[in-house]
């Protein structure tokens, strides 16, 4: 048997081992003096999804991400201003690219990557002498396309993102020159010329920037990079204040829903260059703040478009859930911190399969909590696109969201494995996918992982190419949702940890060596909005299953061509004024008091057909709680004592990410 050592590592123990040594490992750390990072980022294409996460990503190549040239021609298509065309110069075009390269190249997708690449070479091509790059002249905004501002700094970011990724990819040389150039022209210029000078939109979003800065700085160890990571952090808004004062989270409409989610990983992007750990405390102070008066239990918040409030008929933005993901996914690599891995799950298992459309030919701008009609009708938004923000549609809402929200799973499946700073392998959230990737001395190891997560309790991972036995370390997190955890290895060994610990298992593998991580899930239930409940397992949501009829709907044209030429419409016949019975809602009750329905997880699971789990509960009808302009009424408060109530039935209630019309946060009765 071979020797096996594990230790359980809290958060805050990976944090404070960090050490200032200078990059050592078998993948690129960060370089003094920037913090040294506990997990590294592995090479784009190194982990290749599988089950239904690869029917994901090739539904999206099917779909709007592969074809999104096609479908909205007159933005995407030769006009585009990042094309060299007269069209749009903005931010739609890199959005775009950005989640394109990571699809093409996980996916290792030809023409995909062929039709990234048009972009990346005109882009490449289009430097200046100085180091400026991409549109420079102004032209009057029409038809809907954004061809002003094109000096402004803000749509370079993006650009910037989607350059370093297909670096990852390729180690096409002619990246770093060119961005070695334009940062060199950001010193000189951002002086006189700073974030702000065309929009607010490069102040809200500048710690993007100083990500890709220090990316370059740990390659190249240019120390003109580190001042201008001052410079620029000097210039973004102050996030590090924001999360932590524990007033603006708590003041209406003080932020932009998107600005949040990627203003989130701010302070910990600054921290690794000014090594002050309380920009890392801001940030769990923010998600404190954020859940007490935004929060849902999706790992959302109710942001439609500026801060607005916590009720479930709220909107939130699909552009949030993607950019909060992805700053999640960073923040993880440079804190080690398993509780912000627990968030990106409840986001990425939640919030994200439920806003767009099985085979992504249309998203919805905002999804609501508790979701009972998707229509073209008003609703109480602080932002609002003449009622088209809640159906789905190729343009319906605003288009940013139609370039934007492919970069979301393509990112996950990317980082569901990270190195780790002792030259192993760290797994700090979990899908069905497999990593190859070098260990130890260089040796290089490829591992399947499958199981059935998030849906069963089990994680399988095994050693499916190995040369020859090799010690080395894989990082397992332990969720906070669950009480303890344990790991077997070939069915012998054994470990456990408990909820919010990552476990190291240090020994010599061989090829076919099989690991079993078991998170034992449990049925809880979670107070909110006026005290509503939400039934939650492990890392999924629950929420009511109702019919759902689809329709597709011409659009009327009343606003031109501005929110495309159809969307779709989904309505029920269902009952969904429910409320759930107190005594099965109180404390250690719902283990009991609801009955759990699995089925094996066959196909795509994303949708009211395929729920792999069901879940049976008790509730009543709750008399007087109507549907008001196309959605639920105001929740009534709970517990209700004196409502008028129907008798009790059974409901059913599936994972919330298989839904489109549903309820999620119930009103609790007698």
């Amino acid at each position: 048997m071979k020797r096996l050592m594990i230790m359980a590592l809290s958060a805050a123990v990976l944090f404070s081992c960090a050490s200032p040594r200078e990059e050592e490992g078998l993948y690129r750390n960060n370089r003094s003096p920037l913090a040294h990072k506990p997990y590294v980022e592995l090479p784009l294409g190194a982990v290749k999804p599988d089950g239904w996460l690869r029917d994901q990503l090739l539904r999206q190549a099917s779909g709007m991400t592969g074809h999104l040239d096609g479908i909205v021609p007159n933005i995407m298509g030769d006009r585009n201003g990042w094309l060299g065309g007269d069209g749009d110069k903005w931010e739609r075009g890199p959005y775009w690219i950005d989640g394109l390269v990571p699809l093409a190249y996980i996916l290792d997708d030809q023409a995909l990557k062929d039709k990234a690449q048009r972009w990346i070479e005109w882009t490449l091509a289009s430097q200046q002498e100085d180091g400026f790059f991409g549109p420079g002249e102004d032209l009057p905004n029409v038809d809907g396309l954004q061809r002003d501002r094109t000096h402004d700094w803000w749509p370079r970011i993006v650009v910037l993102k989607f350059l370093q990724q297909y670096y990852d990819a390729t180690g096409d040389e002619r990246v770093i020159d060119f961005m070695t150039k334009y940062f060199h022209y950001q010193l000189e210029r951002l002086p006189e010329e700073p974030l702000g000078q065309w929009s607010y939109w490069a102040v809200e979003r500048g710690a993007d920037n100083i990500m890709v800065v220090y990316w370059l700085y740990n390659i190249t160890g240019d120390a003109f990079l580190l001042d201008l990571g001052k410079l620029l952090a000097e210039q973004t808004a102050p996030w590090k204040d924001r999360l932590s004062d524990h007033s603006t989270l708590f003041t209406r409409y003080a932020l932009h829903c998107v600005n949040l989610a990627q203003g989130f990983k701010a302070p910990v992007i600054e921290y690794q260059g000014n090594g002050d750990k309380s920009y890392v405390d801001a940030v769990v102070t923010g998600y404190e703040d954020l859940m007490k008066q935004l929060g849902w239990p999706n790992g959302m918040y109710g942001s439609d478009e500026l801060l607005h409030s916590g009720s479930p008929t709220q909107g939130s933005e699909f552009c949030s859930a993607v950019e909060l993901m992805f700053s999640l996914e960073r923040m993880i690599e440079i804190t080690g911190r398993t509780d912000l891995a627990d968030w990106l799950e409840k986001v990425a298992y939640n919030a994200l399969p439920t806003q767009a459309t099985d085979d992504f030919d249309a998203r919805q701008y905002y999804q609501q909590l508790n979701q009972v009609e998707v229509s073209r009708k008003m609703r109480n938004f602080m932002t609002s696109y003449n009622g088209t923000e809640g159906t789905f549609g190729p343009l319906t809402g605003f288009p940013c969201c139609t370039a934007n929200m492919h970069q979301g799973w393509p990112k996950f499946v990317r980082d569901l494995w990270y190195a780790s700073d002792d030259n192993g392998l760290a797994a700090m959230y979990y899908g069905p996918c497999t990593v190859t990737a070098k260990v130890a001395g260089g040796a290089e190891v490829t591992i399947a992982e499958s199981g059935g997560y998030p849906f069963s309790e089990t994680v399988l991972f095994k050693i499916e190419e190995l040369a020859g036995p090799t010690g080395f370390p894989l990082h397992l997190r332990i969720p906070g949702w669950c009480e303890t955890g344990a790991v077997k290895v070939n069915g012998g060994e054994a470990a456990s940890g408990k909820g919010g610990e990552t476990l190291v298992v240090n020994r010599e593998w061989n090829q076919g060596d099989v690991i079993e991580l078991s998170l034992p899930l449990q049925i809880k239930v979670s107070r909110w909005y006026e005290n509503s409940a939400a039934v939650e397992r492990g890392p999924l949501v629950f929420a009511l299953k109702m019919q759902e009829n689809w329709t597709k709907v011409a659009n009327d044209g009343k606003f031109g061509t501005r929110y495309g030429d159809w969307y779709y419409e989904v309505h029920s016949p269902d009952a969904w004024n429910y409320a759930l019975l107190r005594e099965d809602v109180e404390g250690d009750a719902p283990a009991s008091a609801f009955t759990l329905v699995e089925t094996p997880v066959e196909g795509y699971p994303w949708n009211v057909d395929n729920a792999p789990l069901q879940i049976k509960a008790r509730a009543r009808t709750l008399e007087g709680w109507e549907l008001y302009g196309g959605m639920t009424g105001p929740l009534p408060y709970s517990d209700q004592y004196q409502a008028e109530l129907g008798p009790v039935q059974e409901i059913t209630l599936i994972p919330y990410g298989c839904t489109t019309l549903r309820i999620t946060e119930f009103p609790v009765t007698y």
